[in-house]
């Protein structure tokens, strides 16, 4: 059963220059709740260094758990909205698929026709092999005769592969609930930060953003105007070690009683070893903030890499153990069908997507609507 609450209103909170790291009592933190674990803990060490002071106003711990959806109850007219959107963003996708069942006789030309719309929108061949050999067998044993009879078992068979992929947010479990962002330049990492931030506010958390992207020229500044928005802090340094900010921004979180801590990471991919090494020492480090930290590992996707997105879930996914997907941008690709193959070869929940740039563009993945949004 769902929370909903109120939005809070916005404070203004200023970013936080973290200092540079250095030795602290460990009881200088005072230790989180203890709350069940979903993912494998990191094994702690001394504390390499101490919490910093943050200004943002703290709020009350959230002891009921809560899951992240549509932000809260939209009215119909908001739901049409975002269906609206949502098709009109897979619209090349879906028009590759819906229209070679328009008059089609069922037969052989039909499906090598379908096999190839598939791979066109990066389905991948494993999931494309397993959506035709299913549609075929379903059509023989229902003795299905018409081509939207046709569409329609595919249609399900599309949902079924998909709904394994569709997981709530859950808020609440931890306090607070570290999350770790990864991901490649330009799949919109730093505006996926602001967005969830601003979803999470929507549902009584408090957010603490650590500006670990020391590579990217004014990813620091970006997560500042994105904090700014939301009424956040931002935890940075001014030329520091991720993991140091990291670190930081997890203790000031435990000693304000924050409920949920973003760390944005810095764009790389995953062929450059060195870079995914430092994500491994940040994933560490979190462990040493924290013994059940980080709580989620989410990585952002551009859904118009298509099958080179499969290629960083995959990557990424060996390297740090991933809980969740967001994958962004897919208003006007022609490539949707990459859900898919992630379902058929590495089945990573996917908590969002998105099909554009506003806030409300960022919305719970629900698989039947992406199917209906497909193949309607």
């Amino acid at each position: 059963m769902f929370s909903f609450f109120r939005r809070k209103p916005k404070e203004e909170a200023p970013v936080v220059a973290a200092p540079e790291v250095a030795p602290a009592p460990a009881s200088s933190v005072p230790p989180a709740p203890s709350a069940p674990v979903s993912v494998p803990s990191v094994p702690a060490n001394t504390a390499p260094s101490a919490p910093v002071a943050v200004t943002a106003p703290s709020a009350p711990a959230v002891a009921e758990e809560t899951e992240i959806t549509p932000a809260p109850a939209p009215a119909p007219e908001q739901k049409k909205s975002w269906l609206s959107r949502l098709k009109a963003g897979l619209a090349k996708t879906s028009s590759s698929l819906t229209t070679l069942f328009v008059g089609a006789r069922i037969d052989d030309d039909l499906y090598d026709e379908l096999e190839a719309a598939l791979l066109t929108a990066d389905a991948g061949v494993e999931a494309t092999l397993f959506l035709l050999d299913a549609l075929k067998k379903k059509v023989k044993e229902e003795k299905l005769t018409e081509a939207e009879q046709v569409k329609a078992a595919l249609k399900t068979l599309l949902t079924d592969l998909l709904t394994p992929l569709q997981k709530p947010l859950v808020l609440g479990k931890h306090q607070p609930m570290v999350m770790m962002i990864a991901g490649v330049n330009g799949a919109g990492k730093t505006t996926t930060i602001g967005k969830l931030a601003k979803h999470m506010q929507m549902h009584n958390q408090s957010v603490v953003l650590a500006a670990g992207d020391t590579f990217r020229a004014a990813a620091r500044e970006q997560l500042a105007i994105w904090g700014e928005r939301n009424g956040v802090t931002v935890i940075a340094q001014e030329s520091g070690d991720p993991a140091a900010v990291a670190f930081d921004a997890v203790a000031s979180a435990k000693a304000r009683q924050t409920n949920v801590v973003m760390i944005d990471t810095a764009g790389r991919l995953p062929t450059q070893l060195h870079l995914m090494e430092e994500l491994k020492k940040i994933r560490r480090v979190l462990g040493k903030a924290m013994d059940t930290a980080p709580h989620e590992v989410l990585l952002v996707i551009d859904g118009n890499t298509g099958q080179n997105a499969l290629a960083q879930v995959k990557a990424f996914d060996d390297a740090l153990q991933l809980t969740g997907l967001v994958i962004t941008k897919l208003d006007g690709t022609a490539k949707g069908g990459v859900l898919a193959a992630i379902a058929k070869t590495r089945p990573v929940p996917v908590y969002f997507i998105g099909v554009g740039e506003q806030i409300e563009d960022l919305q719970p993945f629900n698989a039947q609507e992406f199917v209906d949004a497909l193949l309607n």
